[in-house]
């Protein structure tokens, strides 16, 4: 069965400020309303982000084929790239009439120095100047070579009845020959995009004629969680969604309402975009390089705090990471968890998560978890026949829970 997303908790400390300004990423396709970084052969990704520091540097990108379990594969960048594997990014712009002045980066990927030819997982790593990794970010490419269906349910479970969902999916392939599935297939069942809440190491429950089936009572369980939060600082100077307050000192200071933690508390129908966040200002004309940042400010109001526990706020802006950055202070003073996050402007989804002393996080402790929750599952199907040396992606899925609203 899976854990309640108690997962390894890993604080990544910074080796110097340099990584700390780096803001706003993003590795996205153009279309709008589409934050996947898991489509087709061919797509082509726009990877952006910030330097605070705003003094142009010359950053790299470069680009490593990974296993299905994301370690280094055995092809040479020449067997899975047409050109280079890495790259100087030259698209910059410095940040127009803002507080926060920043340097924005740019990138197509592919583009005509890098043409990707092979379907898998890869990883994506930004270089400077002295070459060290500043940050990765993980994206797939697949082909379209099989069908997968998912369906999301409530768990079976009786235990688990009010705050879990299940997910099943089949996978047809009458163009693909599976000799041994249980040797050349491997599937990643995906949460929201969010590569820190993962299934794997499943195998068919169930084999037809050019068909494989994955059908679980616990295995394929995910604790629902609840809707994330959200506010909106597309407005820089006047409150807008959930924004209560707005003082202007170094940069403005936007103070979110602060949310009342209650253990009986109930699910409440809240639309939300998975975590993701959007750039966007309405004050400008060009939001990649006008937009301005805020010190957004975070609150939690409980009457004691949690014991040998901290609180974190997270989402799609971090990567969904735990980050010593995101950590908020209780204030006995004013009973709560405090704590304060320069972000660009934009509508942000967001959440909170406490860790204990031997490192793991729950997810679900601050917020509530819920089978009525909204969210989207991905599976994504790896296929390594005898003889290969690498995981071709050969289809993903995607299925929904979403009850009748």
């Amino acid at each position: 069965m899976h854990p309640k997303f108690l997962i390894p908790f890993f604080i990544f400390f910074c080796s110097s400020l340099f990584s700390q300004n780096i803001k706003s990423i993003q590795l996205r396709p153009f279309q709008e309303n589409n934050f996947s970084s898991i489509v087709p052969l061919g797509t082509v990704l726009e990877l952006s982000f910030d330097d605070l520091e705003a003094d142009n540097k010359d950053y790299q990108y470069k680009i490593e084929h990974m296993t299905h379990d994301w370690k280094s594969s055995q092809l040479s960048s020449s067997q899975y790239i047409n050109g280079f594997d890495q790259n100087t990014i030259i698209n910059t712009t410095n940040s127009f009439n803002t507080l926060q002045n920043y340097t924005h980066y740019s990138v197509n990927i592919p583009n005509i120095n890098t043409d990707i030819t092979k379907s898998g997982n890869y990883l994506l790593s930004v270089l400077n100047e002295a070459d060290d990794i500043v940050f990765t970010r993980r994206f797939v490419l697949y082909e379209s070579a099989t069908t997968v269906g998912v369906t999301v349910a409530r768990s079976r479970n009786t235990k688990t009845l009010n705050s879990q969902q299940t997910v099943e999916f089949s996978i047809n392939h009458p163009q693909i020959k599976i000799n041994s599935p249980n040797q050349e297939i491997n599937v990643v069942v995906l949460k929201n995009n969010n590569w820190d809440e993962k299934i794997t190491n499943l195998q068919p429950t169930f084999f037809k004629q050019n068909q494989l089936i994955y059908t679980y009572t616990n295995a394929t369980n995910f604790w629902g969680g609840n809707e994330y939060f959200n506010f909106d600082s597309k407005f820089l100077r006047n409150t807008s969604l959930n924004i209560i307050k707005i003082q202007k000192k170094e940069v403005f200071h936007h103070y979110l309402y602060p949310f009342t933690h209650s253990p009986f508390r109930k699910y409440n129908y809240n639309p939300d975009i998975n975590g993701q966040f959007v750039i966007r200002s309405l004050e400008a004309q060009d939001s990649k390089n006008e937009a301005d940042y805020a010190m957004m400010h975070f609150s939690i109001l409980v009457a004691a705090p949690f014991i040998d526990k901290e609180v974190y706020v997270y989402g799609a802006f971090n990567n969904f990471k735990i980050v010593e950055e995101n950590k908020l202070q209780y204030d006995p003073e004013q009973s709560a968890y405090l704590g304060n996050i320069l972000l660009k402007q934009g509508f942000y989804n967001y959440a909170y998560a406490t860790v204990d002393r031997e490192g793991y996080i729950d997810r679900d402790e601050v917020n509530g978890t819920f089978y009525e929750t909204e969210n989207e599952y991905s599976v994504i199907v790896y296929y390594k026949p005898f003889g290969s040396f690498y995981d071709r992606v050969i289809g993903v899925g995607s299925g929904f829970f979403n009850l009748d609203r």
